[in-house]
């Protein structure tokens, strides 16, 4: 078997002419046996994803005429012979990412198993998750809703939980009091007003969901090292799950002075990419949690390596989600296998239908849990009416 081409795809969805941002990038690699495979570069927010696309199209050269189920050898070689490779970064690990997808999904339709049998079979029968991001609102409306009140933000998750979730997370301080995103300065010393702000959204969240569901903050590392202590400290008594990216991973030593001074358990992942990225935080043991992203840390082959690396020092992985529905399955594909596994990230945009239907299937939770999908490969395939509409790049 052999490549024969590649297919980059900046994914058409309805919310392109109210939500520019929302941009998925998918990966098809085509061979000569008739077997194409899918495979996701998680830039879909945020910018990046057009830099995506575009080193997609300069890695796709290296990759024809390649057996694709070689996968090791393919990731070494577009590490090591494309010299930015070994520099590494978001847009090069991204690219590699989703190339590497795209190849386990061939793998595992050519030999007629789903993925995670490849990686080891089932450790988890299905995959308890969370509700996320709670400050834009929950429910399947299209458009993001800036939650201001506490009650609001109670009702967010009164929504979730009646779903049956059992797990729920929030950024507390992205917007200020009038809705604005970003609205206050997050990098200076916390004023009062803003602490008091975050705490009762929190507070009213826990009192109307009570003990039994778990409750985990987002900062997104728009606070700094003293700004997260303050509020990390400010919330200790609600009974946090987690505490999602308090600071930036570039320095890996703040973490650490972080988790000296927060008695709630850390978690970080989504911009820290490979095996070699998240050596610092292993050694320092400075995460408690891992949120590796499949469609930016390297892809299926390095993500599953970097797992079983946190596993070796009792770190639980939680797969970063939030991407189209190609992005979903892969990551379930992998912590169906882990023993280390902890909860998957159900994000908002994972149940909104202009990104749900550019998909065949729609997998979505049920009660609070995933199925993981038996289907060959990864389960998951754009559908040929979204790719004729999308712009791509073919490569062979």
């Amino acid at each position: 078997m052999k490549i024969v081409s590649v297919e980059v795809i900046s994914v058409y969805n309805n919310f392109r002419s109210a939500n520019s941002k929302w941009s998925p990038i998918v990966v098809k690699i085509n061979t000569d046996e008739g077997i194409s495979g899918f495979g996701e570069v998680s830039l879909a927010y945020g910018k990046g994803a057009s830099a995506g696309f575009g080193m997609v199209k300069d890695l796709a050269p290296l990759v024809l005429g390649e057996n694709p189920l070689t996968s090791e050898k393919i990731w070494d070689k577009l590490m090591k012979q494309t010299f930015w490779g070994q520099g590494g970064g978001t847009v090069v690990f991204a690219a590699m990412s989703g190339i590497d997808g795209a190849l386990w999904d061939i793998k595992g339709k050519a030999l007629g198993v789903p993925v995670y049998e490849l990686l080891g079979g089932k450790t988890n029968e299905k995959l308890r998750a969370y509700a996320s991001q709670l400050q834009f609102g929950w429910g399947e409306g299209e458009d993001k809703s800036a939650l201001t009140q506490p009650e609001e933000y109670a009702r967010a998750a009164e929504l979730a939980v009646n779903e049956g979730f059992t797990a729920v997370k929030v950024d507390p301080l992205g917007f200020d009091l009038e809705g604005n995103w970003l609205g206050w300065n997050l990098t200076k010393h916390l004023s009062q007003e803003q602490i008091r702000t975050g705490y009762e959204r929190l507070k009213a969240i826990r009192e109307a969901v009570g003990d039994k569901v778990d409750l985990i903050v987002e900062l997104h590392a728009f606070t700094d090292t003293v700004t997260s202590i303050q509020f990390g400290r400010a919330i200790e008594d609600l009974n946090i799950f987690y505490y999602e990216e308090p600071v930036m991973p570039l320095n890996p030593k703040m973490m650490k002075v972080v988790k000296e001074n927060v008695n709630i358990p850390l978690a970080s992942g989504e911009r820290i990419y490979s095996r070699w990225g998240y050596i610092p935080f292993f050694q320092a043991r400075s995460l408690d949690i891992i949120q590796p992203d499949f469609g930016t840390c390297g892809g299926i082959s390095e993500g599953k390596k970097i797992c079983d690396m946190a596993h070796a020092y009792d770190i639980m992985v939680q797969g970063h989600v939030c991407g189209g529905p190609i992005a979903t399955a892969a990551a379930l594909q992998v912590e169906a296998v882990l023993p280390n596994f902890l909860i998957h990230e159900h994000h908002r945009y994972a149940q909104l239908k202009p990104n749900t239907d550019t998909c065949i299937h729609d997998y979505q939770p049920v009660e609070g849990y995933y199925q993981v999908p038996d289907r060959p490969g990864i389960g998951q395939e754009l559908k040929p009416e979204i790719m004729a509409k999308s712009e791509k790049a073919i490569i062979k």
